[in-house]
């Protein structure tokens, strides 16, 4: 990586984007949001702050929404509104709550402020901006300071607050269950699937028919295997290998077939779409399908007759495609391996099938490289884990780290995704293009990369702006560069913030991350429903009958909103769970990177256990008064001229842990020139 001084990143101008790859990118909807008589239905976002947003589709900006305009609606509700006004700044459009058109919230947890006269439920919640009015005689037995789940939710528009009736009363030994099931239940997320449903899936037939067999290509005798994580119980993918030649393979990607089993229209199918995707909490999952399903008759469980749909390639040493095959299967997985497993056989460990394992490895490691070449980004942010006891409190903190027999599997999905984009992408109904759910990501905001460069220029890395092409490959060196530095992990999540968002859409703008111009999710159906959607759409292509779903962008806009729901959940899960971690640790010291910093103080991601706390700026008045400087991301003393700037390393105190609010607080260990200086008269005044 090529270094600059600061004055060299300045200079450059904003950047040109509109060249490089994907050749599609940057040629998406935006703007062409078409809102009937000013009113458009959405999912109800409100903000901690209590701001209300709506995320629509084919729209650049969100729609802003002022609580005074709330009209009843909660966090998550789908509502109907009235666009009524566009800033003349942020050319953002404003809008008022019209009509509920479906209720989010089935039940609710928060603690109980109780008198003689009324009692009121305080969600833990944030972004329920409501309390809950509780009648007297609907307590059950709770008292005030209580924590509780209430139910029977009544919104009225004459009354100032809904009200509700106490379900249960949280006890300590439940506190951990009911943290994370309010986490699901502020997203929407049902915690059961309906009763029609299970009865549905009662009378699923187990054995697979030999007429079912005789329709589908027989891989049972083709030595397949899968590659999962430890604790994995759904295996949704397997791999098979057979040899042609020297030189020459056949590689097998197979998926399981969730939509021989969950047919349209079906309950089942309305509770998958209902959720849309499977979320993971450190303690459990939220499954998009029933476990016999999910973990049953789909699973690819080693020596088992499974029904599989299939993307299988003839491929060279190089890992060049010659031919591609697509179509149902039926397999017969030989053996289960652990990511660990498959990572030891890489790593030199002796195995019956070392050879086939290590010669995939080389073909996806070609591939893998292939793929940055011409673009793709390689973002790996740290994941954490959390090694739990008995009772779900955790007990350690672990970085997930990617890994060859990782990525083995990764480049092999990412390639069957890519293939059957392709395949759809080329055929027609009609003369016109098959509608068909794309995963889509369009190239970066040019201001956003332009503000990202120019902080990474600090750190001297150097951005060749030119082209979307020439940015991914800077974005590389620079990631590479920055490997088992201080700053590594703040540019790796500030370059990601810079990103657009990938989606669901049935407008085909390629994949700007992965450089691919053609790409879907087709190999995870039994944990997200655009796959289930996409085997069926291949299936129609491959029989020659295709229908057309006319409300298939509004299911690419629904899912998309679902998965970003998800995201939500299993990131304040996570921030539970490391506020839960932290709070026996009150009073250690750790170090830390300055993760971002904003007027109110600065945030501190611990080193050792990425966990996330907010040093106040109150806590520092005693000996500077510190002022935010946006465009340096740092906060400076006015006497001092200390600099607490993001990607700073410190050391922290634990100070404080608010489970409720999801909350760490940290003290800054200061430097001895700021600790010996002479502290300012206190400004905060009496008491």
């Amino acid at each position: 990586m090529k270094k600059t001084n600061n004055k060299q990143n300045k200079t450059q101008s904003k950047p040109q984007l509109s060249k490089g790859k994907p050749k599609r990118a940057n040629s998406s909807q935006k703007g062409s949001l078409k809102i009937k008589d000013n009113r458009v239905i959405g999912n109800l976002e409100i903000s901690k702050s209590g701001m209300g947003f709506m995320t629509v589709p084919g729209l650049d900006v969100d729609i802003r929404i002022n609580p005074m305009n709330f009209n009843t609606a909660i966090h998550g509700d789908t509502v109907e509104v009235e666009v009524f006004k566009i800033g003349k700044t942020t050319r953002r459009p404003e809008a008022a709550v019209i009509r509920i058109v479906e209720r989010n919230l089935m039940q609710v947890i928060g603690r109980l402020q109780v008198n003689d006269k009324v009692a009121f439920l305080v969600p833990t919640n944030e972004n329920i901006n409501t309390d809950f009015y509780i009648p007297l005689d609907k307590l059950k037995g709770a008292v005030n300071g209580d924590k509780v789940i209430a139910n029977n939710l009544v919104f009225a528009k004459n009354r100032k607050n809904p009200m509700a009736e106490v379900a249960e009363i949280i006890t300590a030994d439940k506190e951990n269950d009911f943290a994370m099931q309010d986490i699901l239940i502020g997203e929407g997320f049902p915690l059961a699937f309906s009763k029609g449903a299970l009865i549905e899936l009662e009378h699923i037939k187990e054995i697979i028919s030999e007429d079912e067999i005789a329709k589908r290509k027989d891989f049972r005798n083709t030595f397949t295997f899968t590659i999962d994580p430890t604790d994995a119980k759904d295996f949704d993918d397997a791999i098979s290998y057979k040899f042609i030649k020297t030189g020459l393979h056949e590689i097998g990607i197979h998926i399981a077939d969730v939509s021989h089993y969950v047919q349209p229209n079906t309950a089942l199918d309305g509770d998958a779409y209902m959720r849309s995707t499977s979320v993971y909490l450190p303690d459990r999952v939220n499954p998009m399908l029933p476990e016999k399903i999910s973990n049953e008759l789909c699973s690819l469980r080693p020596n088992e007759d499974k029904l599989t749909f299939s993307a299988v390639f003839e491929m060279t040493d190089e890992g060049e495609i010659l031919s591609t095959w697509i179509g149902r299967t039926i397999i017969h997985s030989a053996r289960r391996y652990t990511y660990d497993e498959a990572q030891t056989i890489i790593e030199g460990g002796e195995d019956k099938h070392q050879e086939i394992i290590l010669l995939l490895n080389e073909i996806t490691q070609k591939i893998r490289a292939q793929r940055f070449n011409v673009g793709a980004i390689n973002f790996s942010s740290q994941e954490v884990r959390f090694v739990l006891d008995e009772k779900a409190v955790p007990v350690a903190v672990t970085l997930k780290i990617s890994k060859q027999a990782n990525q083995l599997i990764e480049e092999l999905m990412l390639a069957a995704n890519k293939a059957v984009a392709q395949f759809v992408g080329k055929q027609k109904h009609k003369g016109a293009a098959v509608p068909f759910p794309y995963r889509v990501h369009d190239a970066p905001d040019p201001e956003k990369v332009l503000s990202f460069t120019n902080f990474a220029g600090k750190y001297g890395y150097r951005f060749n702006l030119t082209s979307s092409e020439s940015l991914a490959k800077d974005f590389n060196k620079m990631l590479a560069a920055s490997q088992g530095k201080p700053e590594r992990s703040v540019l790796e999540t500030l370059g990601i913030r810079t990103m657009a968002k990938a989606a669901y859409t049935t407008q085909n703008i390629g994949h700007y991350g992965l450089a691919f111009l053609d790409y879907c999710h087709f190999t995870s159906p039994i944990r997200r429903y655009p796959d289930v959607l996409v085997h069926r759409i291949v299936q129609q292509c491959l029989d020659k009958e295709i229908e057309i779903d006319n409300q298939l962008e509004d299911k690419c806009a629904y899912t998309s909103a679902q998965e970003r729901k998800a995201m939500t959940c299993e990131r304040d899960a996570n921030k539970y769970k490391q506020v839960e971690f932290m709070s026996a640790r009150l009073g250690e010291k750790y170090l830390g990177i300055i993760s971002g910093v904003t007027h109110f103080g600065f945030w501190v991601e611990t080193i050792e256990h990425k966990c996330e706390g907010l040093v106040s700026i109150k806590n520092l008045v005693d000996y500077d008064v510190f002022a935010f400087q946006a465009d340096q991301y740092c906060l400076i003393g006015q006497r001092t001229k200390t600099k607490f700037t993001i990607g700073d390393t410190v050391e922290i105190i634990v100070a404080g842990a608010n489970l409720d609010q999801r909350l760490l607080d940290f003290e800054i260990v200061l430097k001895k020139d700021l600790e010996t200086a002479k502290p300012l008269k206190s400004k905060r005044g009496k008491g």
